[in-house]
């Protein structure tokens, strides 16, 4: 057997393997013998088939398996010996060297393997990292207020529709007919919208269907049919409103107070608006440590500047994904793959470098502040904690899930690290011209 490296550049190498006879012919024959011993063919006793008829039956399949076992093996063991540290897998060349596998003798095999390249990089308080803050304004207060008082107010009836109302109406053609059907004014074309503003309880209409709800799920919903029962139904309905409905903000009750942040937690409005500021900036918060995580990464991987062996890692990505993906589709995405490659390798560098560990409290953290954002994007913001906890194991519990929450959790403690260690410039700035930055 023969194993030689050829270097191609600093990150890809060629590895050639060459089996003569002596090497697979004798591994072949303990193959075929164990293929003997448990071989059931009619006519013989289990065991006793002559050799020559395994050697047929058997012969290419035991062949191909030793010959399988002997590269892997080798090229397993130059990777060892070797101490490579690779990219992916070893992927077999583009130009393979032509086996006879009818009438054996030696078998060459060649491999392209790609080395991951070192991450030589150092963080200092030489290293600026722009941060930029926002402060809360009196109109962003207001308007914040607002938007609260909105997503906790409810239906009233009201003496005429406007274009954010809805109107409960009846729906009649002739024998057919749709009784109290919620019509969302919102949801309406602009040009439709117009001619149901002022729509009062009592007033009728003729409906064009098609043309006022060009939504096909939303159609079918409203008249009770499958989508693909749309045609059956008439284009002109004469519709009756019973009432309107308009959205009424939350008063500034105690109730409400409660509602939205937790019982007793304020008294009066004064406090409700100091409550209403302090969320505010913690949303402002949140928002320039999401700018600075996408500029911090940016900088290190800039100043890192990795080179990868990009060919190679295209040719892994679509042997990897078993060709679900085209090399067009691969080319396509493959610069935002190779940011996020060379992110994983300088958060495991600083990781090891500043011996940052992971701890179960980082994860359950995590977790809880997941299942936090997921209940409150459904409205639900002081949910209890003992249902959060519960949420929270079953994200851990989930291996894909729990694989993000690691990810996270080391992005933070890395983030954090180098946040202390180098410079961060502050600069001010308004909300939209951050948001900007992040689109």
């Amino acid at each position: 057997m023969k194993v030689t490296k050829n270097a191609v550049d600093d990150l890809n190498m060629t590895v050639s393997i060459v089996l003569d006879k002596d090497d697979w012919a004798e591994p072949r024959k303990k193959k075929l013998n164990e293929y003997r011993r448990t071989a059931e063919i009619r006519g013989f006793r289990r065991g006793m088939a002559p050799m020559s008829l395994i050697e047929k039956i058997h012969g290419g399949q035991a062949l191909a398996e030793v010959v399988n076992k002997l590269v892997t093996d080798s090229l397993n063991q130059f990777i060892e010996d070797n101490k490579l540290n690779l990219i992916g897998e070893p992927l077999p060349s583009e130009k393979q060297s032509d086996n006879n596998w009818e009438d054996p003798d030696t078998f060459a095999f060649d491999f392209d393997l790609a080395v991951a390249p070192e991450v030589n990089l150092t963080v200092t308080a030489d290293d600026k990292i722009p941060f930029y803050t926002v402060t809360v304004t009196k109109e962003a207060l207001k308007e914040y207020k607002h938007g609260l008082l909105k997503q906790y107010g409810q239906l009233e009836s009201a003496e005429a529709s406007k274009e954010d109302d809805f109107v409960i109406a009846d729906f009649v053609s002739g024998e057919q007919k749709i009784d109290g059907a919620y019509v969302a004014l919102r949801s309406m074309p602009d040009e439709v919208k117009k001619e149901f503003v002022g729509l009062k309880k009592g007033d009728t209409k003729q409906v064009d269907i098609v043309r006022t709800f060009p939504n096909e799920a939303d159609r079918a919903a409203m008249f009770h049919v499958k989508k693909e029962e749309l045609d059956t139904l008439p284009a002109v309905w004469t519709m009756t409103v019973n009432d309107v409905k308009t959205f009424v903000d939350a008063p500034l009750t105690q109730a409400t107070f409660d509602q939205v942040f937790g019982e007793g937690s304020c008294k009066d409005e004064a406090e409700f608006d100091a409550k209403v500021k302090e969320r505010l900036q913690a949303d402002y918060v949140r928002e320039s440590d999401y700018r600075y995580m996408i500029d911090a990464k940016e900088y290190l991987i800039n100043k890192a500047d990795i080179q990868l062996p990009d060919a190679f890692m295209k040719r892994w990505i679509k042997t990897a994904n078993e060709d679900k993906f085209t090399m067009e589709q691969i080319e396509a995405e493959y610069d935002l793959f190779a940011k996020d490659f060379r992110w994983n390798m300088i958060r495991t560098k600083i990781m090891k470098d500043q011996d940052l560990k992971v701890s179960k409290d980082d994860l359950m953290k995590q977790a809880l502040s997941m299942a936090s954002y997921q209940f409150a994007m459904y409205g639900m913001q002081n949910v209890p904690e003992e249902h959060l906890t519960k949420y929270a194991e079953q994200l851990l519990g989930d291996r894909q899930q729990a694989e993000r929450i690691v990810e996270h959790v080391e992005d933070d403690l890395v983030l954090s690290w180098v946040r202390k260690t180098a410079t961060l410039e502050t600069k001010k700035i308004s909300l939209e011209k951050l948001r900007e930055l992040t689109k």
